[in-house]
């Protein structure tokens, strides 16, 4: 999916979070109110949640070290250069 764009509501006490794709893909985050202050956090905090929740190419599934971590590729680390790099 290659982002395109994102829309937050506000509804019954949670944040929902849409996520467009290029392909006409759509992707809904439900996060509990406190859970963000704004629709900027809204969007943050969905982000995250998905990269937790996303084990390609980071670390073979395993949690995620840190905050930092979380928001990386995960290639950081390793010996190898990311995928369709030449030297």
């Amino acid at each position: 999916m290659h982002l395109t764009g994102a829309k937050v509501t506000h509804q019954q006490k949670a944040w929902h979070v849409d996520f467009f794709g290029d392909a006409g893909e759509q992707l809904t985050v439900r996060l509990p109110e406190a859970a963000a202050l704004s629709e900027e956090d809204a969007i943050d905090r969905a982000r995250e949640m998905m990269v937790q929740l996303t084990p390609f190419g980071t670390r073979g599934g395993e949690p995620s070290l840190n905050r930092y971590d979380s928001l990386s590729n995960g290639n950081f680390d390793d010996d190898q250069p990311p995928f369709g790099v030449k030297h």
